[in-house]
Parts: structure tokens; C-alpha cells; sequence
């Protein structure tokens, strides 16, 4: 149900540190004036890891040696009361808020997610105490009260910030700052339910599908789930989802009931959990979406004691009026894209609101394939725009054949104040075509490149391309402050560069191109699989299994296949030799979902185990040196004994 992310604040889950000593430490950060030269017109602060001298508006001061953790800058939060008198709160013993003119931060002590004005922020480093000391991340608190960054001559940080001219007091995120505001809800999945006072946001997901909340005394836990659905389901089909979710779960059903009357018909069900809790889960289906409610009665004995919240539980709609002054809207989506930030390279940019997001890999996707991910890179040095440009190209010309692909143009364009230079190209591999934008900035002796990809049947989705680069803002201070030399871009890796790799388990070897992706690639596990542009390659490894049982399967299999698969045609089965033992090989020609390929299976047997290598390519990148590629990989296979094995560790490079 995702309920079970446990995600409610019980007492547990609150930190161990001595409220009174947290305090005292938030007072004294409070109340420590700002040391401005009034005859300047921005406050500073300069500091350094590593070094307890910090220099705020000219004066030196001691403090705790910032330090970095995850490739986050760590501070002591006084620095910033000291050095531009923002306001500091202590709340619920662990919830710290910082306040600065319009600008409202969220804390949690050991918590990775913050709030940066009603902005959720998943932090790479939580905030914790050292030494008595609270220590959090420079950068979100930094550019969260509104300040600039910028590296010394010295390598030093130079934060500096105008004073405010907002003389109102910083609300604070809640109910109790959100005046007038009776009810909660997300524009973007349109859905509301009231807000009493007392209650809490809790963590959601980057997506916004999923929000929580839990009441001030901890007496109850809600989470609210959205997800997109084909069509709407009956209350009947409903209840069966409820119930199946809650076996799944381990849990104890002991009330359901549907009410297909309601103004939005929906199914309940009240469980009890592993740990004694009673659960409401109610379930709601409405344009086409899925609404699912669940609430937990943390003092409950009875599942009838949740009969008390029902007003609060029937409060919730599936409709969201942007009109309605009194709804607080939890969603960031603004014009239909959503802010995403990756910390750890300084990116920041806007994707569509309905895209899949993986921040993590900065790689997001449309539901009709359409695509943007970013890489960050070591560049060579000496390197240019224009060699890399011209290294893309060769790239594409590499694995594509001819007929498949087209460089369209090259040209620059500015991307986050910086000079790109943009490669526009076009390729099909089968079932149609693609235009691609691959976007290139070079800064400081590292690579940024963004590629961005929509099927030109698409228009919609390839017009996109210039309001996402106008939505990218990278911060080119991180990456060199927080890397050293980095793994090398797979598009630039040449070509001929092979690894060996070794199974003890399995008695082999082959050497695989550093140039393909590894899908499973623990090698006294079977199968391994490896890809690359338009192809892949899997060696399966059965101990105690019959070679002519094998290959007369894979015979069956083929001479039935063709008789129900127009598109696929047994080219030929050759009985021939392989790595020096009698082998089979199957070789067809398949086109599936519009994309023609060609593909092998190689069968044999060395002392008792019968191995498989499977081997295909699209037609579309069937150029020369991908196929010699392939065709040495297979050759490259070997068996060896276990006195001659080599680990993968110690195997040569070239």
C-alpha cells in the first residue's frame, strides 16, 4: 500500500538531544546581532573548511571547522545569525526554522529533507550536532535566505547577502502562519482534505504523488497517494484492491464497506497492522485517477475509536479549486513543470510535471519516450567545444549505419550563462525517427552534457527543447569543490578498450569492450548481461545439464515460433566449433515492435556445464565496427581450469 513506510513520528523517531542544551544553543545563534558595516551595501561572510577563522563583514571570528559530508559543505548555524541577523526557531526539539526578510528555512536534525520557502528540498547531508555545535548544509541555508556564492582567490567561500528591506516578520510554515488557510490539498493531482490546526507535513515524494501528515500530540498519521489510472474502477473493484493490499501487507482486516452514493464513490476497509495499529484505508477513483487515504489511529484500541476522525476523513475530495483562498496548495508545479535539484553536481532545472524523474542519475521521461539526462565528466586536457563536438559525431557516425542517422546542424547556445555548443541529429532505429539535441558546456577542465530526445512524431515534445535549456542553472563552483578526476563519459570510450573478465564458479573468461553497459555483471552469478547502442550479449552457465537436451529445445522453440511469428525467420542452425568444443549456433532475423534486429545463440558444453551466449544487433546499428566488436567479444570466450583461472582483478587492460 506504501503505507508502511513508516514514516510517522512516533517517539522513536524524535532525536536524543537534550531539549534544554538544543535550546540554549538556538538563543545564542538568535540573539547575536549582525556585525554590518553600514556603509556597505551587502552583508559578508567568508570561511573555509577545514579552518575555525571565518571573516564576517571584515572581523575575524572562531568558529567550529566547517567540514564536508557527501560533498556537502557543513557550517555552524550561528554563522549566519552572526553574520546577517537571520532569525532562528526551535520547534518540537529537532525542528530548527530560519528566517530571513520573506525567506522561511525548515529544518529537521538528522532529517535529509528541508523545506526552503514551502519548497521541499532532499538534502545529500543531514543537519546533526557536533560538539555541542548544530552543523548544517552551507549552501540550501545560504541561497535559501537569498545570498550569492562565490569562491575566493584562496578557495574559500564568499557568501554575501543585501540586508532586507522586509521589515514583516518571516512566517512560519503550519497552520498556525497559515491564516485563514482551512483546508490542504495539490493543485497539479487535485485533491484537498481539511487542515485542522495541528497539522504537520510530513515527507512526500520528489513527484508530489504521495503526501503525509501527522497532528501536532502525535495521536494520528495520514498519508494521501495519487497515481494516474486507465480508466475509473467501481467501488466493488475498489474494496478488492484494499483488501488484496492488506494481505500482502500481513494485515488483519476488520471492517470493510463500500459507498458507490458518495458525491466520489470510493471503498474503505479498517485493518490492524503487526504492530497493533488501526488503519483506515480508503480508496477513490475519479478522472482517471487513483486516490488512495490512508489514516492511522495511533491510540486507537478498537478500530471503532476512528469513528471520531470521520469528519476529518470525509473532508477529503478529489477536486481542487485554485480560486479557493482558504485551500494552502502543497504542489511546486507552476506552469506545468516541477523543480528538480541535484545537489551533488549544483544542477537545478525544471521538468515536466508528468515525466518519470530519477534525480538521483538526472535522468527523466515521458510517458511517449521522449527524454532528457544529464552527465558530468572529466574533460581531457587541452580539450575544445569543437572536439568534443566532433567526438559526438564520430560517436553517432560508430553506431548508427548510414541510413539510420543524420547530424542536422551544429550551433552554439547559451546555457546557464555559460557557451554550449549544440549538436542537433536525428536517428531511427526501426520505428521512427528521433530528434535529438546534445548540448555540450565545458567549465573549469570538467563536461556537462545534456541530451535531450523526442520522437519527431512528437512535435509537442520536440519543441520543448529550448524552455528545458532555459530552465537549467548549474552552480559551477560545485563540481570542482566537491570532485577530483571523474569517471570518464561511455560515449567518448575508445572503441577497442577491452576488460577481461573471469568466472572461477563457471571455469571462463572473455573480454568484454569497456564501452558497454554492464546490466549483471557478477560473473560467478549466471546470467551476466551486457548493452550497447542497439545490442546486447548474455552468457548463461547451467551445471549438470544435457547439451543435446539444450539444443534440442531451442530447435522446438525456433520451428514453432516461426509458424506464429511472421516477422521472425530461422536464418540457419550450424553445427560448428567453439572455444575448442563441439557447439550449435542458431542465427535469426527478427523485427519486434518495429525494430528489425539480427541475433545469435551459440550452445556448448565444457565438463558438464552447457553455456549459452546470446548475441543481437538492430539493423539500424549494424555498422562495421560494432559487428567486428561483437564478433571478437563472442571469439574472446575461452574456458579455463581452475589452476589457470585469473581473477577479474588481475586480468590486463588494453
Amino acid at each position: 500500500m506504501g503505507k508502511k513506510g513508516q514514516s510517522r513520528m512516533k517517539g522513536s523517531a524524535l532525536r536524543n538531544i537534550g531539549s534544554a542544551a538544543l535550546a540554549g544553543i538556538i538563543m545564542l545563534a538568535a540573539a547575536l546581532p549582525a556585525w554590518a558595516d553600514s556603509s556597505s551595501d551587502k552583508l559578508t561572510l567568508q570561511l573555509k573548511t577545514g579552518s575555525t577563522a571565518a571573516v564576517i563583514n571584515g572581523q575575524t571570528v572562531q568558529i567550529l571547522k566547517p567540514f564536508k559530508k557527501n560533498g556537502t559543505v557543513m557550517v555552524p548555524l550561528g554563522v549566519f545569525s552572526k553574520a546577517f541577523g537571520s532569525e532562528v526557531k526551535l520547534e518540537k526539539n529537532n525542528v530548527v526554522k530560519i528566517g530571513y526578510g520573506p525567506h522561511q528555512i525548515s529544518l529537521t536534525i538528522d532529517s535529509h529533507l528541508a523545506w526552503v520557502d514551502g519548497r521541499k528540498v532532499k538534502l545529500e547531508a543531514a543537519p546533526s550536532m557536533m560538539n555541542g555545535t548544530l552543523m548544517v548544509p552551507l549552501r540550501v541555508v545560504a541561497q535559501g535566505i537569498g545570498a550569492q556564492m562565490n569562491t575566493g582567490s584562496a578557495g574559500e567561500w564568499v557568501i554575501s547577502l543585501k540586508p532586507s528591506e522586509d521589515e514583516a516578520s518571516p512566517q512560519e510554515p503550519g497552520i498556525d502562519s497559515d491564516v485563514g488557510k482551512t483546508k490542504i490539498g495539490n493543485s497539479y493531482y487535485g485533491w484537498t482534505i481539511n487542515y485542522p490546526s495541528g497539522l504537520i507535513v510530513g515527507s512526500g515524494d520528489e513527484t508530489e504523488s504521495i503526501a503525509s501528515f501527522n497532528d501536532a500530540e502525535e495521536k494520528y498519521y495520514i498519508e494521501v497517494h495519487a497515481s494516474d489510472e486507465d480508466a475509473d474502477l467501481s467501488t466493488d473493484d475498489l474494496l478488492d484492491r484494499l483488501v488484496e493490499d492488506a494481505k500482502k501487507g500481513g494485515e488483519m482486516v476488520v471492517d470493510r464497506e463500500t459507498f458507490p452514493k458518495a458525491k466520489v464513490p470510493y471503498a474503505r476497509i479498517v485493518t490492524k497492522d503487526g504492530d497493533g495499529t488501526f488503519w483506515e484505508c480508503r480508496m477513490y477513483s475519479s478522472h482517471n485517477r487513483l486516490y488512495e487515504l490512508y489514516f492511522a489511529d495511533l491510540q486507537a484500541s478498537n478500530y471503532k475509536d476512528l469513528n471520531k476522525y470521520a469528519g476529518l476523513l470525509n473532508s477529503f475530495d478529489t477536486s481542487f479549486n485554485p480560486a479557493d483562498k482558504t485551500v494552502k496548495d502543497l504542489s511546486t508545479v507552476k506552469n506545468g513543470m516541477r523543480g528538480v535539484y541535484n545537489e551533488d553536481y549544483g544542477i537545478a532545472l525544471d521538468i515536466p510535471a508528468d515525466w518519470s524523474m530519477d534525480n538521483a542519475d538526472m535522468y527523466y521521461e515521458s510517458k511517449d519516450g521522449s527524454y532528457l539526462k544529464l552527465n558530468v565528466s572529466t574533460g581531457p586536457k587541452g580539450d575544445s567545444l569543437v572536439q568534443w563536438g566532433g567526438q559526438m559525431k564520430k560517436w553517432l557516425e560508430e553506431s548508427f549505419v548510414k541510413t539510420s542517422y543524420e547530424v542536422v546542424n551544429t550551433y552554439p547556445l547559451e546555457v546557464s550563462g555559460e557557451q554550449a555548443l549544440v549538436n542537433e541529429a536525428r536517428y531511427n532505429y526501426g520505428d521512427g525517427w528521433i530528434r535529438e539535441y546534445e548540448v555540450m558546456i565545458l567549465k573549469d577542465g570538467y563536461r556537462y552534457y545534456v541530451e535531450y530526445a523526442a520522437p519527431e512524431d512528437q512535435p509537442a515534445d520536440v519543441a520543448k527543447f529550448k524552455d528545458l535549456m532555459n530552465g537549467i542553472n548549474i552552480d559551477f563552483t560545485v563540481v570542482p569543490e566537491s570532485f577530483g578526476s571523474m569517471e570518464e563519459n561511455t560515449f567518448l570510450i575508445d572503441k577497442s578498450k577491452r576488460t577481461t573478465k573471469t568466472s572461477k564458479t563457471y571455469q571462463y573468461q572473455i573480454r568484454i569492450p569497456q564501452y558497454w553497459s554492464a546490466n549483471r555483471d557478477q560473473f560467478e552469478l549466471s546470467p551476466v548481461e551486457y548493452q550497447f547502442v542497439g545490442g546486447r550479449m548474455m552468457i548463461t552457465a547451467e551445471k549438470d545439464s544435457s547439451f543435446e537436451e539444450a539444443v534440442s529445445q531451442l530447435k522446438a522453440f525456433y520451428n514453432e515460433a516461426v509458424k506464429y511469428q511472421k516477422d521472425l525467420k530461422l536464418e540457419k542452425v550450424e553445427n560448428t566449433t567453439f572455444a575448442g568444443e563441439p557447439a550449435v549456433v542458431f542465427s535469426i532475423h527478427q523485427v519486434k515492435d518495429g525494430i528489425p534486429y539480427s541475433a545469435r545463440q551459440i550452445v556448448v558444453q565444457h565438463n558438464g556445464t552447457v553455456y549459452t551466449l546470446s548475441a543481437s544487433l538492430n539493423d539500424a546499428n549494424a555498422t562495421d565496427i560494432q559487428k567486428k566488436t561483437l564478433d571478437e567479444t563472442l571469439n574472446s570466450f575461452t574456458f579455463t581450469k581452475k589452476d589457470e583461472v585469473k581473477t577479474t582483478a588481475a586480468a590486463g587492460q588494453s
